[in-house]
């Protein structure tokens, strides 16, 4: 079943089951699906949106958002969650790619345009359409990625990828129709958009947050609704964790599991969320928008492989291949490739020929380096792109970066590939750090590195910046600190 023939199961065997909270609202699993009906028949008639045209949805965590996202893949349409801060460049890229009927929700940063409101969906209608199954093979969604690279593409997901996608990370998470999950990430971007479908094709309740930006409000609605679970990215434990200290704790017999991903967290933090609720199920993913968590792990049952990305997620298979295409054997190093019906269909506007060559053997090209152990454990070294050629030999800036964060004093870092000036050995390592104590010299923190790191892995030049460049769910930007 895809993602909407679920939620309408849910609606006739527990229609009075709550689906959506918020400060001043409740919906139940009924009222839910008559306003995504609603929805869709309005989208329809108003727009005249017709299977496979796009509407672009700056998305933001309310109410209204869940009806129109829905209603339009009820619709045979196709939703293009963006930002509601999108600026002005990127909004007329997506806009130009896509071609949409309309733009609706609220844009803050882009002028030119009408917007509409969600609410415009939601107007009485005399007779709702009835309920239509989609396609499992229509698209459903395009994602345009955030970009680490800097060259964001619009990735294509049909209706199979979404409900393979949601499958998995239940079957992983164990999510279950008793659960309450508060929902504080952007559901612009695609962890945020996946913790809405899991949750609602499960049957559970969603509390809608918005933000981790008031932790009064965060912990004060945890308390309230009794919630069981939610996702966060690593800089959202971080920000609560500064904000609040350990009172995260005092829900360590409520949290049934926190589901973190994204981006990279330390061991350090690993382990403190180990201590502060040692009875939640505290699993952390790998994947991309392309193909949404490929991997789990969870930290108490695995605590001895808290540096790896984890295993394979249920339904899904993961192999490593050379540059040439060869898949390697444990413990060799090489890209880490993916399978499964939650891997991108297609990309926006690209060729099926172009886009066959993201493929080895019917596995996704992930675009990373690493390998796997006899564990079947994923090893993760660096995005081959961002792998520095040292005179032949690779370094991954993530390997630097791990030693230079032990460095008191070093909040932060980012390494990159700089040519060599002499000219001798193609690249060297370029380190940027971010540092808290003035008195920390260059010298200082060689004489840390140099016990641990061969010569060639040693940075050239450290360079000190204010702060690193970083994606809005955490991944560290790169190509914006090559010279």
């Amino acid at each position: 079943m895809t993602l909407e023939e679920q939620i309408h199961q849910n609606s006739i065997q527990q229609p009075e089951r709550v689906a959506l909270i918020t400060v001043d609202q409740q919906v139940t699993y009924a009222q839910m699906w008559e306003s995504c009906l609603l929805a869709a028949t309005n989208v329809r008639k108003k727009y005249n949106l017709k299977q496979g045209d796009r509407i672009i949805l700056a998305a933001a965590a309310n109410i209204d958002f869940i009806y129109a996202y829905f209603g339009i893949h009820i619709a045979g349409g196709v939703c293009v969650p963006i930002d509601p801060d999108t600026n002005q460049t990127r909004y007329e890229l997506i806009r130009e790619s896509t071609k949409p009927v309309c733009t609706m929700g609220a844009l803050h940063k882009v002028e030119g345009y009408d917007v509409i409101p969600f609410s415009d969906m939601l107007d009485p209608c005399d007779k709702v359409d009835e309920y239509q199954t989609p396609d499992t093979e229509q698209i459903a969604d395009v994602l345009f990625t955030t970009g680490t690279t800097g060259a964001p593409k619009g990735v294509a997901l049909n209706h199979r990828n979404l409900t393979a996608a949601a499958m998995n990370i239940n079957t992983f998470i164990k999510n279950t129709a008793e659960d309450v999950e508060l929902l504080a990430l952007p559901v612009s971007h695609s962890f945020g958009l996946g913790r809405v479908r899991c949750v609602l094709s499960k049957g559970g309740s969603l509390v809608l947050l918005g933000t981790f930006a008031s932790m009064k409000k965060f912990f004060g609605q945890m308390e309230q609704y009794h919630c069981t679970g939610f996702g966060m990215v690593p800089a959202g434990w971080g920000y609560i964790k500064k904000m609040s200290g350990r009172k995260i704790s005092q829900f360590a017999d409520q949290l049934r599991y926190i589901e973190i991903g994204s981006s990279f967290m330390s061991i350090e933090d690993k382990e403190l969320l180990c201590e502060l609720l040692p009875n939640t199920r505290i699993c952390m993913h790998y994947g991309l928008t392309e193909a949404s968590r490929s991997a789990f792990m969870e930290f108490h049952s695995e605590h001895d492989k808290l540096g790896t990305a984890g295993k394979t997620s249920p339904n899904v298979e993961v192999a490593i291949f050379s540059a040439e295409g060869k898949r390697q054997p444990i413990g060799s190093e090489g890209e880490v490739c993916v399978k499964g019906n939650h891997v991108t269909c297609s990309y926006w506007n690209e060729t099926p020929e172009r886009f066959q060559k993201d493929f080895f053997d019917g596995y996704f090209r992930t675009g990373d380096c690493g390998f796997l152990d006899e564990e079947g454990y994923i090893h993760l070294k660096s995005r081959i792109k961002e792998i520095i050629n040292v005179g032949g030999k690779k370094v991954s800036p993530m390997e630097v970066e791990d030693i230079l964060n032990t460095i008191p004093g070093i909040t932060e870092s980012a390494c990159v590939a700089m040519p060599d000036p002499e000219g001798v050995m193609g690249e060297l390592v370029k380190a940027f750090i971010v540092c808290s104590d003035d008195s920390l010299t260059d010298a200082a923190i060689l004489d840390v590195l140099r016990p641990k790191l061969e010569v060639y892995k040693l940075p050239a030049v450290i360079e000190r910046i204010s702060e690193i460049p970083k994606t809005a769910s955490g991944k560290v930007q790169r190509f914006k600190l090559k010279v």
